[in-house]
């Protein structure tokens, strides 16, 4: 097995203790962490391996919890509009025109952005789901393929019908793999476009499976109103009651649930995506996130998709997550640096049902980043708090140089080695022309 050992100036861990090693010490074993820890503790170097001498600041790659990435296709539409009209009017035409093809193209761009931001590993709720993981699969990141069902998109192939329970059945029989870069969970877009019934029997076929249910939650204020009134409750407790959160749950946004339904998402052990930017844009609300923290429920940070945000750059989320907590409830001291950081690395991957990536932890996939830290944006350092509120304020700035997944270089000094992106982009223009057309 090959074996490598990485000496950086700091290695941030996000594991459970939250430990920082300034200088700090990674090695990797057949892809696998096998020691983390301050240099001056490093076991003595007798392997025949390599020791690479990186500098800066190792850390987690960044985990996506929320994405719908080929939407990279679509980028930039039906800016302005509400969710409801956003969808009805600009995405869902243009998506119903797309083939497998287009879909391949727009996850390999995506999948491209991501990885260059530092994002190893993302959630992502879409159709076409073979498309997204052979595009995954050449970019070498890390994939939680959750397909989606929806009844107003190509409803033949992946809408309400027992074929498309089927097809997903076999998907997962074909491509989950929890010892590799792929895992696949269950995707009933919401309740207001499927049905309680419909999001129940998809959630039991995610027990069935042992695989996360991953759900579009309390988006906005309107959009799940007939079912409110219909049944005399939320929506989070209709689901509930109904038995669609009885197993592994992620429910992505959760903007508009109140203490009760928050209680009810901690005591039922559902995860939450928050995507702070997503919401703003589509002027959806701002979820209570620090809620959420103190009721335990665990809070994974999400891009949403490039349609939505417009970027697929994780690290937006972290700084304006925590702002927006901070400012909402008028206090500074809310969501720490290291709590934003987590929510985009440990927590996310916890969300997302993995439970060996997220953090430099020994027993753990080596998904890792180099961050340069050689910028005026992290100077100065004269604590490691100061560090961290860089990494986390200082945004814009912030330069991701190299990438590992399990173990392999995907970015080095900031050039992606496995995707064509100049041909990558040519073709995601060509195709977003033809679905404004038809």
């Amino acid at each position: 097995m090959d074996f490598a050992r990485y000496l950086a100036d700091v290695v941030v861990t996000c594991d459970d203790a939250g430990n920082i090693y300034s200088p700090g010490i990674v090695e990797v074993t057949g892809g696998v962490i096998t020691w983390v820890g301050p240099e001056s503790d490093a076991p003595e170097f007798t392997s025949s391996g390599i020791i690479h001498d990186i500098g800066g600041l190792l850390m987690p790659g960044l985990v996506n919890s929320h994405c719908h990435t080929p939407m990279t296709l679509v980028r930039g539409a039906g800016d302005g509009l509400p969710l409801e009209r956003w969808l009805t009017e600009a995405m869902w035409p243009r998506e119903g025109r797309m083939s497998v093809e287009d879909v391949w193209w727009g996850m390999t761009l995506g999948s491209a952005e991501m990885l260059k931001s530092g994002i190893t590993t993302s959630c992502e709720m879409y159709l076409f789901e073979e498309s997204v993981v052979d595009a995954v699969a050449k970019s070498g990141a890390r994939l939680v393929m959750t397909p989606g069902v929806l009844s107003t998109l190509h409803s033949q192939s992946h809408g309400k019908s027992n074929d498309r329970l089927k097809t997903l059945m076999e998907f997962y029989d074909r491509y989950h793999d929890p010892s590799s870069r792929i895992t696949v969970g269950i995707a009933p877009h919401s309740a207001y476009d499927l049905g309680i019934h419909m999001c129940r029997e998809l959630s039991d076929l995610a027990r069935s499976l042992d695989t996360i249910l991953h759900i579009h939650l309390a988006e906005t204020q309107e959009e799940s109103k007939e079912l409110e009134e219909q049944y005399g409750k939320s929506i989070t407790k209709i689901l509930l009651e109904e038995g669609v959160f009885d197993g592994q749950t992620l429910a992505a946004h959760c903007v508009w649930v109140d203490d009760s339904d928050i209680s009810l998402l901690a005591n039922a052990n559902v995860s939450v995506a928050h995507c702070p930017v997503s919401n703003m844009k589509l002027g959806s609300g701002i979820a209570p996130l620090v809620k959420m923290i103190v009721a335990g429920i665990t809070v994974g940070l999400g891009t949403d998709g490039p349609a939505s945000n417009d970027t697929l750059d994780l690290w937006e989320e972290v700084k304006v997550a925590a702002l927006l907590a901070r400012v909402v409830n008028l206090d500074s001291t809310l969501i720490t640096p290291m709590q934003a950081l987590n929510m985009a690395t440990c927590d996310a991957a916890k969300a997302v049902g993995l439970d060996n990536v997220g953090s430099l932890t020994e027993g753990f996939a080596a998904d890792m980043i180099r961050i340069d830290l050689n910028h005026s944006c992290f100077t100065p350092i004269t604590e490691t708090n100061e560090l961290l509120a860089h990494l986390v304020w200082a945004g814009s700035n912030r330069r991701v140089t190299d990438v590992w997944v399990e173990g392999e270089q995907v970015v080095v000094h900031g050039d992606l080695k496995t995707v064509d992106e100049e041909k990558a982009q040519a073709e995601v223009n060509e195709r977003a022309m033809r679905l404004v057309q038809g």
